[in-house]
């Protein structure tokens, strides 16, 4: 079956523009600039595949908090009720764009996802909670078999947030961009010349299971690489694939101190960890315990959730996102003051998220999301406007 979405559709940044800028990360390059109320997005196709492309426009109304989908036009659906088990949503697609060709459409202020998938549309689902999403970690689940994708976004009355991610897997590639009020048009997502091929071959070449993530359709099609984190969930990685490297972190900061600044505008806001048993306990600069971390597992650290859990606040929060950056960067170890933002010195230990640094490995301008907050040290994948004039969605060849 689908999985209902949890993490929010929405990049970090917009989050903190959303909750009155409690964690500072992006503020919008011209904030409180007029914003319309719909925006044009031109959808092109240069995937080199001849099937038809639907494209779906499905999130949260931001002036209701209503779920439903917009179709072409921009105009706002709310879904139905949905039922137990799971009743067929309404058919939301929207006619894609031919080969070569483009399609532009108009998005709507909305925190959600643009999916898109190819020579077949995707199955979308409705419970008593609202939609669920595919989730193709589940072998039954009916979208397993088709090539898709999907972009996050959030265009509100300060701008638009939108990114090309690999949080939950790695496929289909994209590109976005956006254009400004000067004419001028920022793009991310591209990946190098033969980057789609070069990331699957890098991530078979490891060893310990990472070529476990990939998933193929019968015909001999390369769908997409999970996550790590749903590697580990559903056994397709093995459960212990960071042990090593947690263990040797925990003993180095059982007898060292790792140094936490979180805000990059904030240089004298300081967290101390050192570890005690399996606790990482963590004091500000007059000594008190702030917050206190278990020691984690992978899928802790591949989902920065559970055990490295970072509620929307200023204390334990950002912490968390440090760490999580580290372990998944492996960069705890060569440096004690976190976070490194230097991309040269991530994943060199032969215990990293090889799934990660194969994703950023293929990026033309080597920015992804290949996990949850990739975006510490500003690595994401992300383009954003405070007076946005038009955004973009390349579908990019499968080579």
């Amino acid at each position: 079956m689908p999985h209902q979405l949890t993490r929010p559709a929405l990049p970090l940044a917009a989050v903190a523009a959303l909750v009155g800028g409690a964690l500072a990360l992006g503020a919008p390059d011209r904030a409180g600039a007029a914003v319309p109320d719909t925006l044009a997005l031109t959808i092109t196709n240069d995937s080199g595949r001849s099937e038809p492309v639907y494209v779906y426009d499905l999130g949260t109304q931001l002036s209701s908090g209503a779920q439903g989908w917009a179709d072409a036009n921009g105009a706002f659906h709310a879904w139905p009720a949905g039922g137990n088990p799971p009743t067929p949503a309404p058919d939301a697609s929207i006619a894609g764009p031919t080969p070569g060709r483009s399609t532009t459409i108009r998005i709507p202020k909305f925190s959600g996802r643009i999916y898109f998938s190819y020579g077949q549309k995707l199955d979308f689902r409705l419970t008593t909670g609202g939609l669920v999403q595919p989730a193709v970690q589940n072998p039954s689940d009916p979208n397993r078999d088709i090539l898709f994708n999907w972009s996050e976004y959030t265009l509100n009355d300060s701008g638009l947030w939108l990114n090309s991610t690999q949080v939950d897997m790695f496929s289909a590639p994209y590109a976005v961009g956006v254009k400004r009020a000067d004419g001028s048009v920022s793009t991310t997502g591209h990946l190098k010349s033969g980057g789609y091929t070069g990331f699957f071959d890098a991530l078979r070449a490891q060893s310990g299971g990472w070529s476990g993530l990939v998933q193929t359709r019968s015909d001999g099609t390369v769908l997409r690489a999970l996550s790590p984190l749903y590697g580990v969930e559903t056994g397709a990685l093995p459960a212990n694939v960071m042990d090593d490297y947690v263990s040797r972190v925990w003993q180095k900061y059982a007898t060292s101190t790792l140094t936490v600044t979180p805000f990059a505008d904030q240089p004298d806001t300081k967290y101390f960890g050192r570890v005690s048993g399996d606790v990482m306990n963590f004091t500000d600069a007059s000594g008190t315990v702030v917050t206190s971390f278990q020691k984690p597992d992978a899928d802790s650290v591949f989902g920065c959730h559970k055990l490295l859990d970072a509620p929307n606040d200023n204390v334990r929060g950002p912490i968390s996102r440090t760490l999580c950056a580290g372990f998944n960067r492996s960069t705890l170890l060569t440096s004690s003051n976190q976070p490194d933002t230097t991309p040269g010195d991530f994943y060199h230990d032969a215990v990293t998220n090889q799934y990660a640094r194969a994703v950023h490995g293929q990026m033309a301008d080597g920015k992804a999301y290949a996990f949850a907050f990739d975006d510490v040290g500003n690595q994401e994948s992300l383009v954003n406007d405070g007076a946005p004039q038009q955004a973009y969605l390349t579908l990019d060849p499968l080579s």
